[in-house]
Order: structure tokens, then sequence, then C-alpha cells
């Protein structure tokens, strides 16, 4: 069987007169764009310039729900319940389907932002709230997860599911992300993200920062926009993957494959 993949990276983090990211750059070298929703970042006119940029480039657009924490851009863990996760990840949603709507531009998946994710990932309840709110809104959208709570609550609904992996991230050994606190946690020389993230998509596995193999499954990989040199650092992911033979696919067509 062919490996393929798709390349996903968080756009339209941008608010008011504050620019982040280097979102038209980054269009060209992905196939899928998680789009702030207005909650950790973004505003109804950075929303609809994006998924309309999105469009233009044929990249799919997916809903990027985070915490309603603009001043720590939605990195920081808060205290709300998953009643507030729930609601909070439907209005999201909602919000930036209408700009798709009137794109013509279907969504196609949910992946959480920054500390909504990583708390979703240890938290089963905060998990179940988030895939719930997916599985209500309806439309058969995938969800993003790059695996523990929110993954085992994603497959219980039956929800279609998108894998993720970060090739600019280094991991713990138990599969969660080093966090961003500790030196070393992005990764920044292209050659070494490329080379990491061909092993994840052709053998299933990366080494965490203590050494030890950590076994997981990419349907897609990450990359950071606000990351410095980021655009050419997807290039380089892309002739990478030409040189495994691993195709470049939006993930509706990679999820659509299996089932």
């Amino acid at each position: 069987m062919a490996l393929v993949v798709d390349m996903n990276c968080d756009m339209g983090e941008s608010f008011g007169a504050w620019r982040l990211g280097a979102d038209e750059e980054m269009l060209s070298h992905v196939t899928s764009a998680n789009v702030a929703c207005g909650f950790h970042a973004g505003d109804p006119g950075v929303m609809a310039r994006t998924v309309r940029a999105a469009k233009a480039k044929g990249v799919r657009v997916g809903a990027h729900p985070g915490l309603p924490d603009l001043v720590g851009f939605g990195r920081r863990d808060m205290a709300i319940s998953p009643e507030e996760a729930y609601r909070d990840t439907l209005y999201q949603i909602g919000a930036l389907d209408a700009f798709c709507r009137a794109e013509g531009w279907a969504l196609q998946h949910v992946k959480p932002h920054g500390q909504l994710n990583n708390m979703a990932v240890r938290d089963k309840h905060l998990a179940e709230a988030i895939a719930a709110a997916v599985r209500d809104y309806g439309g058969g959208l995938i969800l993003v997860p790059y695996g523990g709570e929110l993954m085992h609550a994603a497959e219980g609904l039956r929800l279609r599911v998108a894998r993720e992996v970060y090739a600019d991230r280094a991991y713990n050994a138990d599969g969660t992300l080093v966090s961003r606190s500790v030196a070393g946690s992005v990764l920044h020389d292209p050659e070494e993200v490329a080379l990491r993230a061909v092993d994840m998509v052709r053998d299933g596995r990366i080494r965490a920062v203590s050494g030890e193999w950590v076994e997981l499954r990419a349907d897609t990989v990450c990359l950071h926009g606000d990351t410095p040199g980021a655009s050419g650092l997807a290039a380089r992911l892309w002739t990478a993957f030409a040189e495994a033979g691993i195709a470049v696919r939006p993930m509706q067509e990679i999820v659509a494959g299996r089932s």
C-alpha cells in the first residue's frame, strides 16, 4: 500500500492590528489549515480572510478551537469544566463553519489548540466533552488528536479520526509533547525535522527525549507557521516525502481511503 500523509498548519492566529505567522507562504506548502476561531487568537476578519485564502490555494480548512485566553495564546492551563469545554468547542466550530459556508468551502476537521489539546490528552472527561461537541455538530467532521484520552474518546464515539504527529516538537516517552517551557522542545533544523517526519510516516515511531522509541500512527503532520523559517521547513518536508515515496494529500482523502 502506498504511503500517504496530510500536512497541516495552525493559521489565522492574528488579531486586530497584531500579525502572527506566515499564513500566505504556508498555504503553498500544506494540504490542511487549522484556523483559529477567536478564543485563543483570530477574529471575524482574520477568519474570513484565512478561509478565503485557503480556498484559493485548494487547502482544506478545519476549526482550531482553543481556550478563552487571548493573553496567553491558549497555551496556559485553565480550570474549565467538561460542560464549558463542550459549549466552547461547539461555539467555535459553528463560528468558523459560517465563514466556510459563505465561501462555499466545506469544513473538513476539528483540531483542538494548544493547552486545550494537551489537557484533553490527559483528562478523560474533557476529551469526551470535546469529542461530543464534534459529534453533535454533525457533518462527519474529522477529529484530529495526537493520542491519549482524546484519541480514546474519538474512537469511542466512532468519529472519523486523523492521527496527528509533530515533526518540529520533542516527545516524552509516554507519547505526550515536551512542554514548550523546556529548552529544545521545538526543533528548528530543517534536515532533522524532515528525517523525523519521514520516520514517523514510514516507520510509525519517534525517539523520545529519554531515548525510548514511541510508537505512533501518522495521518497528518503538523507544522507551526509562527516558527521562524516555517515555509522553508514545510518545503523541505515536501521534498523529503517525495524522495521517500510518500504522497501528500488532504486528510479527508486519507480518512476516506480507509473507510
